[in-house]
């Protein structure tokens, strides 16, 4: 027997006017270092529609792909909600790559329009030459666009273009399943590929971040968005803020910790999400100079595994509940989120928090074995995770990647265990876990031991050559100004967590451990400043 349900397609166009119609004053601000811009979500919808009449006006009327190389600001909300709307696929250019990676991603994208931040425009005017594909940039903020000129290439001012559109679109009916989004993996390894989202995957995965079980948005919540538009549409808090008519506050190019406080001091947002380094950087400068993040409910804390020191300290400190969960580009990016069962004690939910999450009911995981095998979800079996649902990619754009799924399922690269109740513990990444002796040391459960010290800010551990065990931990790590601790030390204070086989024998202090352009340890350049003998490294029996 069929259904009798009407079958209306999911798309993005809903999203913007359910937010821009019954969402009308709730509101998108944009931190400018000196103060705020403020648009209502009624403001932005009427935007969004300038904006879909002037790329009409530009040649976008079909499926072209619609590039943005811009901060978290309400232009790029704007183009977050016109662009899919009117039938055209957003491209979020990752502004943190290499040039020769921004130049790939864009011409594997084929993209035909870019709107740049006014900020970077001498960033991105060294990388068009070799963006053949594109005909239009756009440019915000009254910038001086002039230095974009090239043979073929349009320049345009974004309120310009805007100002002489009108304030409505007929947004076309688009099917669910077709391509409203496109997103590059950082690329660490190889060319970065492209995870083209549909409507349908957008809009069921917002509907998931509006859950209690995952971010439980609201109409009476301000979400700080410090999360980048350009990494993994940052991680569908915009979408699921027009949905839910949740606020925004969006920090532009403010990322570092003075500023971020004063944007909670003065907009009082309710909830956040960000990489565990911006909470680190957070937490010092709290520490050293006081500030009232007191609104803050909590906050959502993914990209790389969180020291549990750091959520023990915003919760001691600061009153502030850190909720820990796990996703990548290739899964929209929302995997799971650590939300403790009810009805345990203290010490019971803190096992559960310091997990990545369960998996809802929409990606399913299971976990593979060396030898392809399906391990239990006992808790105890490790094993490569791999997950399948309705927000997970089955393929990348143009590359199908074979070594990258099995039977239907996304091998994920990260190594780790399920419970039977669901719940994911993630050990290390498959490249980052040190094969030493025949046995694997986890990566991730050293530098949190060493982050748990109090003279350490950040530490990173990675494997490197050992002509005995075949790769043995390097511990590179960044002390406290004034820190008395040393390798010795600190080895010691290992000593008393770990195995002793476990313990590493070469130590280095850094000033800094090198991030990835979405604020991850890049652990891909401390070895790589290993073999080149750039680390003044302590060797320790």
């Amino acid at each position: 027997m069929k259904s009798t349900m009407q079958h209306v397609p999911l798309a993005i166009s809903r999203l913007l006017n359910q937010g821009s119609r019954f969402h009308a004053t709730s509101t998108v601000v944009t931190w400018t270092g000196d103060g705020t811009r403020t648009l209502t979500y009624a403001q932005v919808g009427a935007r969004s529609a300038q904006l879909a009449h002037a790329l009409r006006g530009l040649g976008v009327d079909a499926d072209q792909r619609v590039a943005t190389f811009m901060f978290n600001n309400n232009e790029h909300l704007e183009a977050y909600l016109a662009v899919p709307s009117m039938g055209a696929v957003l491209h979020t250019l990752n502004i943190r790559l290499f040039p020769e990676q921004v130049s790939y991603i864009a011409t594997h994208a084929e993209d035909h329009v870019v709107i740049v931040d006014g900020a970077l425009v001498p960033v991105l005017s060294k990388i068009l030459p070799d963006m053949p594909t594109v005909r239009h940039v756009i440019v915000t903020g009254g910038a001086d666009g002039t230095v974009l000129k090239r043979p073929g290439v349009e320049v345009h001012a974004y309120e310009e273009l805007l100002a002489a559109q009108p304030t409505e679109f007929k947004w076309p009916e688009i099917d669910e399943d077709d391509a409203a989004a496109l997103c590059y993996t950082s690329g660490t390894t190889g060319n970065p590929k492209g995870v083209a989202y549909s409507h349908r995957s957008i809009w069921l995965h917002s509907m998931q971040v509006c859950t209690a079980e995952a971010f439980g948005f609201g109409p009476a919540d301000k979400v700080l968005a410090v999360v980048p538009q350009f990494h993994a549409m940052s991680w569908g808090l915009p979408y699921a803020a027009f949905m839910s008519g949740a606020s925004l506050v969006m920090p532009d190019r403010f990322l570092q910790a003075e500023p971020l406080v004063r944007m909670i001091e003065q907009e009082r947002p309710t909830l956040a999400g960000a990489v565990p380094t911006i909470w680190a950087d957070l937490l010092r400068y709290l520490d050293d100079h006081g500030g009232d993040i007191s609104s803050l409910r909590e906050v959502v804390v993914g990209g790389s595994a969180v020291p549990p020191t750091l959520m023990r300290a915003f919760l001691d400190r600061y009153g502030l509940r850190i909720v820990h969960a796990w996703g990548m580009t290739e899964t929209s990016p929302l995997g799971s989120v650590a939300r403790p069962p009810g009805g345990l004690d203290e010490q019971s939910e803190w096992e559960y928090r310091i997990s990545q999450g369960r998996l809802p009911a929409s990606v399913e995981g299971r976990l593979v074995g060396p030898g392809g095998e399906v391990l239990a979800h006992d808790g105890v079996s490790v094993g490569e995770l791999e997950v399948r649902g309705n927000w997970v990619t089955g393929s990348y754009l143009h590359d199908p990647a074979p070594e990258k799924f099995d039977d239907g399922w996304l091998r994920t690269g990260d190594v780790g265990s399920l419970t039977p109740d669901g719940f994911l513990h993630l050990t290390d990444r498959a490249k980052d876990v040190i094969k030493s002796g025949g046995e694997w040391i986890s990566s991730v459960e050293l530098e949190n031991h060493l982050m748990a010290h109090p003279d350490v800010v950040e530490a990173s551990v990675v494997g490197v050559p050992d002509d005995h065990w075949g790769e043995r931990p390097l511990a590179t790590v960044v002390l406290r100004d004034g820190a008395t601790a040393d390798p010795a030390a600190l080895r010691e204070f290992l000593a008393a967590r770990v195995a002793r086989w476990q313990l590493p024998e070469r130590w280095a202090i850094i000033e800094e451990v090198p991030k990835t352009s979405v604020g991850k340890f890049d652990k891909k350049a401390l070895r790589a400043s290993y073999a080149a003998g750039e680390l003044d490294v302590t060797s320790l029996a």
